[in-house]
């Protein structure tokens, strides 16, 4: 149960560049045209949810456990107002600078696609790696000398 009163678990952290690029060129009733270039950092962290481990996820015999932890999950996914840089902003004299709201608009674009791109990242898969290690190693200094952890139907074992 020491393990639940860690709750939160954060076992993976990674950092992301994200190219926003936008221009509107192609609008008819418009003379000329604006491009602009940005450049978002995004940091995102994944873990598992310890407080979420009930009695029956464990099953001790002597000094062998096995232990059913959640999937993991994000945590955050962090974007800085001061991490979203312009990197490039290119305007005709008859057009009209990009707005606050405009630039809000790319950056929320910029975090979705962020968001959208977790999955082939394998950020929640390595959050699931880490966490067994971390908890083999745990149970380990705790005296328990073979030591299974599972993950829904994924089964790690490390003696």
């Amino acid at each position: 149960m020491a393990l639940q009163q860690m709750s939160d678990l954060a076992t993976v952290e990674y950092v992301v560049t994200k190219i926003i690029k936008a221009s509107d060129n192609k609008t008819w009733y418009k003379i000329g045209d604006r491009k602009i270039l940005m450049s978002c950092k995004a940091t995102l962290t994944a873990g598992i949810d310890l407080s979420s481990i009930k009695r029956e996820n464990i099953n001790i015999e002597g000094k062998n456990i096995t232990l059913i932890l959640p999937h993991s999950k994000m945590m955050a996914v962090n974007i800085k107002p001061e991490d979203i840089v312009e990197e490039y902003e290119s305007i005709d004299v008859l057009r009209q600078p990009f707005t606050g709201k405009e630039r809000n608009a790319l950056a929320i674009q910029a975090e979705n696609q962020v968001k959208a791109s977790i999955a082939e990242l394998g950020i929640l898969q390595t959050a699931e790696t880490n966490a067994a290690l971390f908890v083999n190693s745990f149970l380990h200094h705790l005296g328990y000398e073979k030591i299974v952890i599972q993950f829904g139907n994924v089964l790690n074992t490390k003696n």
